[in-house]
């Protein structure tokens, strides 16, 4: 019999992450105001989390807290300073993107759990094999995984898998995606995504969405989900509101708690409730290559929500039109321009139906909202969501967290000592008279068990050491007498400001001890060599000194260096085991790694030379520490940084570091039928252009403009001809002269 998945649901604020317990979650992934994939959305301030994660605990929940962006070099002691916030929190997990906030946590933060989130990319099983290395328990696979292969890489890991089953969809693979940073240095991999993959744009055939994903909907997979093994699944959406948690909640549960028989009865029902939840058009994501066909309409507009209008009048204090669907006073709408652009959201707070005053409309009623934001004329209106209760006082009346006191005991037969170790009270002793024990000894566990009741509002039980000097009968009258003693000690002679977080900064101080020793462990050579990255026959390097670098499938005599490809499926590995071998028996010894999965098809060449390359991204010391563990001898700088970040990252690392200086980079990559190809524009008149690779099934977006960056002293040069030439006459510096966000 197949096991039940957790269900695991979206907290986007602490009233979100209530109304997902009382659904029917398992448990919720939630975040902090920084360095978290949805820092647009209102997160937690760390007080408000400690409390959800302790109502959590207490009804036999769990909470993930996410800490999923890349961290530039300078971020790196706020990060640390913002971990021993974390683990001070307590959460059941901590879920990760960046390399070296990986290797921090693990080193200097052990108690905290790592699961490795879906931006690290993880779609194989070689892939799996690595982060098992790095210290992660569970792996959020990529989105752009077929259902076959997550059964085959289930087969071939014990780590647990995480799965989206609902919500919206990237069209990118997880991780990759640069075009919001392009367009802006707003960066998806580090929680300020712009949705330019939601806009509107112009071809020489016609304009459209063309990059636009339906939302994901897997209810029909929910058995083959459990037969497969999965061991959580997940609900996107933490920039919904509470309505929205409640709806898919419910649904997913039904369906996960259906018996096999009921399964078709309860689909309906779950069907149901998910059409509450003012989304796009559904659809069964990349579950399936036929599926990945009908991903993307051109046609269908990229914004989220029910449409249920045009804007038809505009005045200072509102707007007008006829609505298609019931509306009511705190309903949620969204005012799309047609372009596809970012547009205004509001809740209905008052309004007007057929001239008068009302709180609720019907389909075809002439509706004026009032609101102060600027609408767009013309624009479309979406139906974003529904009224529900803020649960305000619910979250007013989640109690603080009572004050861990850590004790340690000792036992004998006349007497028990226990010393308070992390606050000012003097020890408490109280003599026995205990008979040795005939059978069932009294011992640390049965102890500990009696001290976890503390008949406190203020204080609980920390850590606990126990030392039972021979074996001896306690009645448990007795225990609990000594219990109940200790405790009325510390309630009259000790407040709960005198106790001492032991652990409170140790983590961050040996850190920070650790990092001022950091210094680059290399000499750099009077000349760097640089290397190119050329597609076959393209032109030949500007200097015949240069390395020439090629696709590891087609190296040739000429070849210096075998560039791995950033994404395998699962069916694909053994051939590009064979292709590695074939370029190892060639001669080759320098390999480029794009994706973390290739260093472990590496792992048996012990002569080589590894660059971690774009879009691996690395962007701090720690990540090229970390990646040191693996034999990798130089880092690409993360392509989206700015030039004072590089350096940042050049002063520390312990690897040598490379910049990309010349080409154009992929700046989104997906599995998904994409109804354009060639090129195209933006309303701004930005060029691009869509190339498909029917090898390997992949399309990806290249800017028409080549990124042309100045050299920087002490790195290594990198130019990728695979795509631009020497030659360019429309050149961007990309972030390299202006912060990234």
């Amino acid at each position: 019999m197949s096991r039940v998945p957790e269900l695991l649901a979206p907290a986007g604020s602490p009233a979100c992450a209530l109304a997902a317990f009382e659904s029917g979650a398992d448990a919720v992934y939630a975040g902090l105001a920084k360095f978290n994939a949805r820092e647009r959305g209102e997160n937690f301030d760390p007080e408000t989390m400690m409390k959800v994660v302790d109502f959590a605990h207490r009804n036999g929940k769990k909470v993930y807290l996410t800490l999923n962006t890349l961290i530039k070099e300078q971020e790196l002691p706020e990060v640390v300073e913002l971990l021993d916030t974390v683990r001070a929190i307590g959460p059941d997990a901590l879920l990760v993107q960046d390399l070296g906030t990986l290797r921090i946590v693990r080193e200097y933060f052990p108690s905290l759990e790592l699961h490795a989130s879906t931006q690290m990319g993880f779609h194989n099983s070689a892939g799996f094999a690595v982060a098992e290395k790095l210290g992660v328990s569970r792996i959020v696979l990529e989105r752009q995984v077929t259902m076959q292969e997550l059964a085959d890489i289930r087969k071939r890991t014990n780590l647990e898998i995480e799965v989206f089953i609902h919500g919206a969809l990237c069209c990118s693979l997880s991780g990759m995606c640069l075009f919001s940073s392009w367009l802006g240095a707003h960066s998806g991999n580090r929680g300020k995504c712009k949705q330019p993959c939601r806009r509107r744009y112009f071809a020489k055939n016609g304009n459209g969405f063309f990059f636009s994903p339906q939302d994901l909907c897997m209810a029909e997979y929910i058995p083959q989900l459990k037969q497969i093994g999965v061991q959580s699944l997940k609900i996107e959406g933490r920039l919904r509101q509470p309505d929205y948690v409640e709806s898919t909640v419910s649904a997913y549960r039904l369906l996960l708690d259906a018996p096999e028989s009921d399964f078709a009865e309860a689909l309906g029902e779950a069907r149901a409730l998910l059409a509450r939840t003012c989304g796009r058009k559904w659809s069964t994501g990349f579950a399936t290559h036929d599926s990945m066909k009908e991903l993307v309409k051109a046609d269908s507009v990229g914004a989220a929500g029910m449409r249920i209008g045009s804007v038809t009048e505009l005045r200072d204090n509102g707007f007008g039109f006829v609505s298609s669907k019931r509306i009511g006073v705190g309903d949620r709408l969204r005012i799309q321009p047609r372009g596809g652009e970012d547009g205004p959201a509001l809740t209905i707070t008052r309004m007007f139906v057929n001239h008068e005053l009302a709180r609720r409309a019907k389909s075809g009623d002439n509706v004026f909202v009032c609101c102060d934001k600027e609408v767009p004329a013309d624009g479309l209106i979406f139906k974003i969501g529904e009224s529900f209760a803020d649960r305000k006082r619910q979250l007013e009346q989640l109690p603080e967290r009572k004050k861990a006191l850590d004790l340690e005991v000792e036992l004998d037969a006349e007497r028990i000592r226990i010393a308070t170790l992390n606050a000012p009270v003097e020890d408490f002793e109280m003599p026995l008279n205990l008979a040795p024990a005939q059978k069932h000894p009294v011992d640390e566990q049965k102890i500990k068990e009696a001290f976890t009741e503390a008949d406190s509002s203020e204080f609980a039980l920390g850590s606990f050491k126990c030392t039972v000097k021979g074996e001896y009968f306690f009645p448990a009258t007795e225990l609990k007498a000594v219990r109940r003693a200790y405790w009325d000690m510390v309630k009259e002679t000790l407040s709960p400001e005198q106790v001492i977080d032991q652990s409170a900064g140790v983590g961050m101080m040996r850190f920070l001890q650790d990092y001022r020793k950091l210094s680059p462990a290399y000499t750099l050579p009077e000349r760097l060599k640089e290397t190119v990255a050329l597609k076959p026959h393209g032109a030949e390097p500007a200097s015949r000194t240069a390395l020439r670098a090629d696709n590891v499938f087609t190296v040739n005599k000429e070849s210096d260096e075998a560039i791995l490809p950033d994404f395998c499926p699962e069916g694909k590995l053994s051939s590009l085991r064979k292709a590695i071998a074939n370029a190892y028996n060639m001669g080759i010894r320098r390999f480029r790694v794009t994706a973390l999965f290739g260093l472990e098809l590496l792992k048996e060449y012990k002569d080589i030379f590894i660059i971690a390359s774009t879009p691996l991204p690395v962007c701090n010391s720690m990540a090229a520490k970390e990646l040191e563990r693996f034999g990798v001898n130089r880092v690409m700088a993360h392509i989206e940084l700015e030039k004072e970040a590089v350096i940042a990252l050049k002063e520390h690392s312990v690897l040598e570091v490379e910049l990309y200086r010349l080409g154009r980079p992929g700046l989104l990559t997906t599995r998904a039928a994409l109804p354009i190809e060639g090129p195209f524009r933006d309303n701004r008149g930005n060029g691009f252009e869509v190339r498909r690779d029917d090898r390997t099934g992949l399309s990806r977006i290249y800017p028409q403009k080549v990124v042309s960056v100045p050299r920087l002293e002490g790195v290594f040069d990198f130019y990728d001809l695979t795509n631009a030439n020497w030659k360019n006459n429309e050149t961007a510096t990309f972030n390299f002269e202006f912060p990234l966000v």
